[in-house]
């Protein structure tokens, strides 16, 4: 299935968006913008906004890497193909989720 154009330019947006926030998140964990608090209670709550940002950084490189995977399918001529069955995905399936591997038969 040959991925429509507006696809795959809503793919590179999504990879673009999620890059710029993985690398706002990585710098705000490294403290690159402000030090660590001197205060050892505000430090715990730093450590607790870290552990969040953490979660968030690690979703987002997830997520990156089913976008790039995506991408790489298009490129390959592989997009829309059911990754376990190999039949095709809904177009519907693909707009909503365009970086979708199975149909929504496989998903469940």
């Amino acid at each position: 299935m040959q991925a429509p154009e507006e696809t795959i330019k809503k793919l590179k947006a999504m990879r673009d968006d999620i890059s710029h926030r993985i690398e706002a998140i990585e710098a705000d964990v490294h403290h690159k913008k402000e030090p660590v608090e001197k205060d050892f209670a505000e430090q715990v709550t730093q450590r607790e906004n870290e552990d969040v940002l953490n979660a968030l950084d690690d979703e987002s490189i997830q997520t990156l890497n089913q976008v790039n995977a995506a991408l790489l399918r298009i490129e390959r001529g592989e997009y829309g193909i059911c990754e376990k069955c190999g039949e095709q995905i809904d177009p519907k399936r693909l707009e909503a989720l365009p970086f979708a591997t199975t149909c929504i038969n496989c998903a469940e």
